[in-house]
């Protein structure tokens, strides 16, 4: 086809070609005009040159920046001109890392975002390029090498940052250095670096900017930073009821449905990254702090090397203090912490979370550092500031209904200086810290026991939250494992708890004391985390004087820490967060070096308050909402005691070290500590709680369709009977000696679910329910159904390790048992489902 239609394209042309000149022929054929009479004027002047080709390019300053200006000198000298916003980029700021961080300030309801949180984060640098241009780009910190070694370039060449904008520069600076460039449509344009992710776009429905509907609001510049403040309007769709269910649901904005478009007023703050970074502190796993990495190549490797560093806030002391800061006298930082209170924060609360940011200030001590962090008021008459600012690190209230709080930071990659924060504050945070402490702490608190707190009940429970956010803030992760360094009945000692605490970390999930007794008398003091041992360890290992070389460094912590851990062992750290969700002393939520015993106290006052719900949680002309939704608490604080004694069960403990420490970093979970823990199973949920069946509660709040008990029975059965728990106790008992093996396990559980066949008892339904979960699950490691038909299992085969074996062997004892009992049995119910189990096993036995 081509040629042909190349052809056909030539032939129009030579026909369009020769047109003219046919023309041109027909005309000579024509008899020639008259001759015209001479002119009576004098010829016409030739016309006028047309006007010179303006010469692209840079103008001149004042024809650019002319005299009606509006100027503000700061990190980008902005300039005003009619409807045009110039930024003026001085030299210095040229091949400087530039961190953007976008801000919603104001944000569609409906979407699960709130004014004041992070919408982007980009680090940016500006460079002059060719022809007259600035480039934008956006710094990807993936690895990083020496300048002046050869490996450089290769790094170089591997790692080429991609350019995000290009500037014409309309003028140079006044001495003919900087440059001007006109950034009016791109901050008002739909600009990644500035405005919202394709993520973000796609979980609310947002597709085009309205450029129409778009503008800029303000441009405020200072010494380090410029802060842009847009107004952005893009065409977006309702989520369609008929979109499939997913994990991630998009959100429907009422915005869309109503006008088809959504509008969002974003807080662009440009601020300028230390131009020497800060000392980096390389990270150690024993100590929890966020960490950042990148990979750093050198000529003199053997292998190829990470720099992983802890995430920290530049706390350096005044120079006049430097050295009585290395004698360990206490010191003033140079520059504090400061976190300022959102105005948008009810006046009643303020005061707790300015407490919970303060209580800080004794961790910092152990640093060398006193005034480190201060909680102060957001100054309301101040127009100078802005919530927004980057320079400003403020806890952001947000008028929503989800039951939460976080803390982030914002870092330097280049060394984990952290720039700022904006912790997230939602207000219904209440109802989530008042259900917690009513169910863990109402059997000995009598304030507990009513669906609304007083004030001073209510701030203190705020106050533990905030300190536990700030703490995130300060670089902190979550040390889950602390609790299990309390010895179980330390909890119940009560001047020891209340001298110390039932977690040694505010950032443990540790919540509150509910191993206390009521006869223990026990006061708040001992229920409430608090800041501990743990977290001024921590706080002096990431913020202490150290050395300023960093290996010498990294070998001075290391020390430090053997040291420390020898003295004190609750400075520990552990934390599934890093990966092993087997070991049974790093869980969320749990207290306690035993989880058997903690389990069993609080299942005592569990009952306590499940007796007690109805005159707890009434209220008048309530219609028994309070009484669900405190049934549902005590439930799931029980289940939540079952997954606790659960993890023993083919748990390992993993403890890391150096190796200048003794012991081994992976060893099994006690053999006795999982016997103890499947006999608490055995008791305590596979034996029908009855206590949690009342019908004074239930009768009001469910219908005879719900069985709770029974949902968490076949939880707690299934995740027991798991391939992925029966390989790991199998690899342990050929690696460890006295280890608890799969056969005694599967001994344990048969005693306690089916004890009625031994004892010739009658089986009621609930148990009922549960042996048929039970032969279910043990058929399903088999890998089939009664049917025949082949089931999915997740983890290792079962079928090439001796899991197989020994499940089948165990189905075959328990038939002929249950063929026993089923034929001495008198109560019908009892006989048809012993034998339909008993058909249920042969079948998966044999399946032909």
């Amino acid at each position: 086809m081509r040629p042909k239609q190349l052809l056909g394209a030539t032939a129009l042309a030579l026909t369009l070609f020769m047109q003219p000149l046919q023309n041109m022929a027909q005309r000579k054929k024509d008899p020639l005009p008259p001759t015209p009479a001479a002119p009576a004027v004098a010829p016409a002047a030739p016309p006028a040159a047309p006007p010179a080709m303006q010469k692209p390019g840079p103008k001149p300053y004042k024809d650019v920046i002319t005299g009606k200006a509006k100027t503000s000198k700061g990190l980008f000298t902005v300039h005003k001109v009619d409807d045009k916003f110039y930024f003026e980029i001085d030299e210095s700021v040229f091949g400087r890392e530039v961190m953007a961080i976008t801000r919603f300030s104001k944000i569609a309801g409906g979407g699960g975002k709130y004014g004041g949180e992070i919408a982007n984060q980009q680090v940016l640098k500006f460079e002059k390029g060719p022809d007259n241009k600035v480039f934008m780009r956006v710094v990807t910190l993936i690895s990083v090498a020496d300048s002046s070694q050869p490996i450089y370039k290769a790094v170089s060449n591997s790692n080429l940052d991609p350019i995000a904008a290009a500037f014409d520069i309309k003028a140079f600076g006044k001495d003919s250095t900087g440059a001007v460039i006109d950034v009016t449509d791109y901050l008002k344009g739909d600009n990644q670096p500035i405005s919202l992710n394709s993520n973000s776009k796609r979980m609310f429905n947002l597709t085009a900017l309205m450029p129409e509907r778009s503008y800029i609001e303000s441009i405020k510049t200072f010494p380090i930073n410029t802060e842009v403040r847009t107004v952005k309007t893009f065409a977006a769709s309702p989520a369609s009821p008929m979109m499939s269910a997913s994990p991630f649901p998009t959100p429907s904005l009422p915005a869309a449905s109503a006008a088809g478009a959504v509008t969002i007023e974003f807080n662009t703050s440009f601020i300028i990254l230390p131009k020497t970074p800060m000392k980096k502190r390389l990270n150690d796993q024993r100590v929890g702090f966020f960490a950042d990495d990148y990979t750093v190549y050198s000529d003199d490797q053997q292998k190829v090397e990470t720099s992983d560093f802890i995430v920290r806030w530049r706390l350096e002391p005044k120079k006049e203090d430097v050295e009585k800061w290395k004698k360990g006298e206490l010191v003033e930082p140079a520059k504090p912490i400061i976190y300022y209170i959102d105005p948008a924060t009810p006046k009643k609360w303020r005061p707790y979370l300015i407490q919970g940011i303060n209580d800080w200030q004794a961790a910092f001590e152990k640093a060398g550092f006193k005034n480190a962090i201060i909680g102060k008021e957001w100054p309301e008459n101040d127009s100078s500031m802005s919530l927004e600012d980057a320079r400003y690190s403020v806890l952001r209230y947000f008028a929503s209904d989800i039951a939460n709080a976080y803390g982030p930071n914002v870092h330097d990659p280049r060394s984990g200086e952290i720039i700022e924060s904006h912790i997230g504050w939602y207000h219904n945070v209440m109802s989530l810290v008042h259900d917690w402490y009513f169910v863990q702490a109402a059997a000995v608190d009598p304030g507990a026991r009513k669906m609304k707190f007083d004030d001073d009940l209510m701030g203190n429970l705020i106050r533990f939250v905030s300190s536990h956010e700030v703490g995130h803030t300060l670089g902190l992760r979550h040390n889950m494992g602390s609790s299990s360094k309390t010895p179980v009945e330390k909890l119940r000692d009560k001047n020891w708890v209340e001298a110390n605490g039932h977690t040694a970390s505010i950032m443990d999930y540790a919540r509150f004391n509910y191993v206390a007794q009521p006869e223990d008398n026990i006061s708040r003091m001992g229920m409430f985390p608090r800041i501990g041992d743990y977290d001024k360890w921590a706080l002096e290992w990431g913020y202490g004087y150290g050395a300023d070389d960093e290996e010498a460094d990294k070998k001075q912590r290391n020390k430090l820490y053997n040291d420390r851990l020898a003295k004190n062992p609750r400075i520990w750290f552990g934390t599934y967060e890093y990966g092993n969700m087997s070991d049974p002393r790093t869980q969320s939520e749990d207290l306690s070096d035993n989880s058997v015993k903690a389990s069993e106290y609080g299942i005592k006052n569990l009952k306590r308050i499940a007796a007690n719900l109805p005159e707890w949680t009434s209220e008048e002309g309530d219609r028994y909402s309070n009484l669900s939704q405190m049934y549902g608490q005590v439930v799931s604080q029980f289940n939540r005691y079952m997954g606790h004694v659960l993890r023993n069960v083919g748990g390992y403990y993993e403890t890391p070290k150096s190796i200048e420490q003794t012991g081994t970093v992976f060893e099994a979970t006690p053999k006795v500590v999982q016997k103890e823990a499947v006999a608490f199973l055995n008791k305590q949920i596979f034996e029908t709680p009855t206590w949690l069946q009342d019908p004074k509660i239930l009768d009001n709040i469910s219908s005879p369709l719900t069985d709770q008990i029974g949902a968490i029975q076949n939880s707690v059965l299934s995740s027991l009977l798991t391939t992925a728990r029966l390989s790991r106790m199998s690899n342990a008992s050929a690696r460890f000696q006295n280890a608890y093996k799969v056969d005694e396990l599967l001994g344990d559980l048969k005693k306690g679910i089916w004890s009625e066949l031994a004892a010739k008892k009658t089986i009621e339904a609930n148990r009922r329910n549960l042996q048929k979960s039970y032969v279910e699950s043990m058929i399903a490691l088999l890998g089939s159904t009664s049917g025949g038909a082949m089931t999915m299992t997740m983890g290792p085969d079962p079928k090439k390790s001796d899991i197989t074996s020994i499940v089948r062997a165990h189905l075959s004892s328990l038939r002929n048992e249950i063929n026993a009992a089923a034929a001495s049995t008198s109560d019908n119910m009892s006989k048809y489902h012993l034998q339909d189990v008993s058909e249920r096993i042969k079948r998966a036995l044999d399946p032909k």
